[in-house]
């Protein structure tokens, strides 16, 4: 289930305070195939292991948060660098 408009409207980059936006569906394909490969850390540089259901990414495009069990983990060590993609 998506996150509510108004919880989104509320929600920042815990670390840079941008605001964020659901991560498009076909960016989550791609974000849990380098997961499936072990090519994707977090900024505390551990791997990433579980796939991701859903996912926020700041507007600036430079770092992810997981959604997990509809509620985003807003934590700064987990935040996924978005640059990881190659894009």
């Amino acid at each position: 289930m998506p996150i509510s408009e108004t919880l989104l409207e509320i929600l920042c980059c815990p670390e840079s305070k941008s605001p964020l936006k659901m991560l498009p569906e076909e960016d989550l394909k791609k974000y849990n195939d380098l997961i499936s490969a072990g090519k994707l850390k977090y900024t505390d540089d551990k791997t990433v292991e579980k796939p991701l259901q859903e996912a926020l990414i700041t507007v600036d495009g430079k770092t992810l948060y997981r959604i997990e069990d509809d509620i985003p983990v807003m934590l700064v060590e987990q935040g996924i660098p978005a640059n990881q993609a190659g894009d």
